[in-house]
This record gives structure tokens, C-alpha cells and sequence, in this order.
């Protein structure tokens, strides 16, 4: 009973709990402030020819359509803020990841054309699909890869290499598309992500379309598992907490270095998967200032940036919680521009509090050592009385 109410205390007291509350504050929030408004639900034919307009009130914000719209839009940040919270617990960061996907989405899109209605493998558009796949989850992989090697190779701060790749891998999908878009693609690839799973006879206006948000959670499962409860996840807390105390423990840093650039390569190749399959069409321009809103899920989060604290759970509500944000500025009518205040502002904020956090935890610490040092120190002076 004890260990229960102990696992549930820890629980409600959890970074992840207090995101939780702010999101469902905040929807509320949103949903008062939106207020409701007459919507046409249904067009009924009359015997004499004539339609009559069947309505209903609905709220602006917590209806089906937004809320979809809402979980949707939500969803590549949040596959992308998974890995972005491993290389932040390592200590590190990445600011190419919105090049890397979309380098990856345009690469996916060529091969994907070229197998597309008016392309000259038309007559393969399931192989070509899963081609178009591979290519685009390859390119982003090596992408990672070059990356974690650079940083590896180099030595050098990852600011600095991934600042580099930013910009090469962002030119590279320029001059490969002389920034058009691209487009034309086989009806399985558009039809496997905007699939409603047979839920569509449900009443919503816009069709139930869970596929993005199934693979958001399923790449946020796995980024538990990989972090929490796999040896290669101890290893990049190690390494992000204390790199020198995890270099003389045996610990070969520079493959658990590489290996979090690789897992921030692979969400962004899947992050671009399913926007290639939810839009239909690929271009250059993609992802431009992703990196801002994958960093600020991260670590609003409750990733450290000084390392060796985070999750993935946390990153997926980080990201849940910037989406909220942005839906509810849409919702509500206020300028979008506001977004790149509120973001910024979430980002120092979160910083401050991780600050706080760990300047509380050291005088925890430092005051649990000096009451083990008091005691030992009274029975010295004892024995040396006697």
C-alpha cells in the first residue's frame, strides 16, 4: 500500500503531471474564451426540391474538427521533439533538424513522383510507396549520422556543426528542387497516412484521421523504452549528467553521442513520412523555424539543457502544449505573429525553472551530506574523549 501511494505521490508530483494540468487549464481556458457559434451539420432535401439547413451550436475550439486539426498539426513536432529530447539529454543540441526533414521530405518526394500517376513507375505505386519511404527515412538518417560524426570527428561544440548542416542540408534541398514543389504522388502514399481506419461514419465534418496522431504516440513509446529501460538509454543520462564520470566508468562516449544524432535523424525521417503522406506534396521551404518549436517542446518538456535530465513523454506533452498554444491564438483571433513571443518566452521561462530545479536539488544534496558528516564526526570526537 505504501509503494503505491508512494508511485502515485511521485506521480502528481512529476514535471509531466503539471503539464498535464497546464493543457487542460489552458484548453478550458480556450474553450471559454472561444465561445459558440451556429454551424451546419446536415443539408436536408425537401419533397418540393427545396434544402433546409439543419444546425447546431458548437463550440469554436472543442469540436471534432479543430481538435483533429489540433492532435494533427501537433503530431510532426512531437515525433521530432522525441529525438530531439535524447540528444538534449546527451548534453547536446541540434538546430538542423528542420533542414533534415526537409531534405529527407523532398528526396521522399522525387522518388515518390517518379512513381506517381504521371511518372515513369506508374505501374508500381505500392512498391513505389515503400520505396519512397525507404529513400526518405534513409536520407535523414544520414543526415543524423553525419551530424553525430561531425561532432565526433571534430570535437567541436554541436551548436557549431549542427548550425553548419542547417544550412548545407537546407541548400542541398534547394538546388535539388530549384525550390518548386513536388508533388504527383501514388494514391497508396497519400491513402496510408489520411486513412480514417473505417471511423469515418462518426459525424465529423472533416473525417477522423488518426494515423499521424497513432504514430506520434507509438514514436513517443518507444522513445520511453529506449530511454528509461534500455541499457543504451542509461548510457546517454550517463553521459549527458556527467561526461567525465561516464568516460572513466568505461563508457565510450562518442558511440553514445552518435547514436542520439542517428535517433534524431530517424524521428525527422519519420516526421517526414507522415507530412508527406498528410499533404501530398513536398517542398524546400519546409520545416523553416522547426527547429525553434522542436528545441522548446524539448525542453519545455522538461528536458535539461545542461544535460542528464528529461524524457520523451515530456517532449510529447512540450509539444502538445506550444500546438495548444498556437491553436488557441488561431482560435481566438489574435495575431499570429504572437506565437514567436509566446514560444520564446516558454522556452526562457522553462530555463529558469530547470535553473531553480537543479540549484534546490544541490542544497538537497549538500544538506543530506553535511547530516551524514555530523553524526560520523560526533562519534569521533566521542572516541577520542574516551
Amino acid at each position: 500500500m505504501g509503494v503505491s501511494a508512494g508511485l502515485v505521490r511521485k506521480i502528481l508530483t512529476s514535471q509531466q503531471a503539471g503539464l498535464m494540468i497546464v493543457i487542460v487549464v489552458l484548453a478550458t481556458v480556450i474553450a471559454i474564451a472561444a465561445g459558440s457559434q451556429q454551424v451546419v451539420v446536415q443539408q436536408v432535401r425537401n419533397e418540393d426540391g427545396s434544402v433546409t439547413l439543419v444546425k447546431a451550436t458548437r463550440n469554436k475550439f472543442l469540436n471534432a474538427d479543430v481538435l483533429v486539426g489540433y492532435a494533427t498539426n501537433t503530431s510532426v513536432v512531437a515525433i521530432m521533439a522525441v529525438g530531439m529530447a535524447a540528444v538534449i539529454i546527451s548534453a547536446g543540441i541540434d538546430l538542423s533538424v528542420g533542414s533534415i526533414y526537409a531534405l529527407a521530405a523532398v528526396v521522399g518526394a522525387m522518388v515518390l513522383e517518379y512513381y506517381g500517376p504521371t511518372g515513369s513507375g506508374r505501374d508500381l505505386p505500392i512498391w513505389g510507396t515503400l520505396i519512397g519511404i525507404a529513400a526518405t527515412m534513409a536520407a535523414a538518417l544520414l543526415c543524423g549520422l553525419i551530424n553525430g560524426a561531425g561532432l565526433v570527428a571534430l570535437k567541436v561544440h554541436p551548436f557549431i556543426i549542427t548550425m553548419g548542416t542547417m544550412l548545407v542540408f537546407r541548400g542541398i534541398a534547394f538546388v535539388s528542387t530549384k525550390a518548386r514543389s513536388i508533388g504527383d504522388f501514388p494514391r497508396p502514399t497519400t491513402a496510408m497516412i489520411k486513412t480514417d481506419l473505417g471511423l469515418s461514419n462518426l459525424g465529423i465534418g472533416i473525417g477522423l484521421q488518426p494515423v499521424p496522431m497513432l504514430v506520434m504516440l507509438v514514436i513517443a513509446v518507444l522513445g520511453t523504452l529506449y530511454l528509461s529501460y534500455t541499457v543504451a538509454g542509461r548510457h546517454v543520462y550517463a553521459v549527458g549528467g556527467n561526461p567525465e564520470a561516464a568516460r572513466f566508468s568505461g563508457l565510450r562516449t562518442s558511440r553514445v553521442l552518435l547514436s542520439v544524432y542517428v535517433v534524431v535523424g530517424f524521428c525527422a525521417g519519420v516526421a517526414a513520412v507522415v507530412a508527406n503522406g498528410l499533404y501530398g506534396a513536398a517542398q524546400c521551404a519546409r520545416g523553416e523555424g522547426y527547429e525553434l518549436k522542436v528545441i522548446a517542446a524539448a525542453v519545455v518538456g522538461g528536458a535539461s539543457l545542461s544535460g542528464g535530465r528529461g524524457t520523451a513523454f515530456g517532449a510529447l506533452l512540450g509539444a502538445m502544449l506550444i500546438a495548444l498554444i498556437e491553436q488557441g491564438i488561431i482560435t481566438l483571433g489574435i495575431d499570429q505573429n504572437y506565437n514567436y513571443i509566446i514560444i520564446g518566452l516558454a522556452i526562457v521561462i522553462a530555463v529558469v525553472l530547470d535553473r531553480l530545479s537543479s540549484r534546490a536539488a544541490e542544497r538537497r544534496l549538500s544538506a543530506a551530506r553535511q547530516r551524514q558528516i555530523a553524526p560520523a564526526g560526533a562519534a569521533t570526537e566521542k572516541g577520542a574523549e574516551t
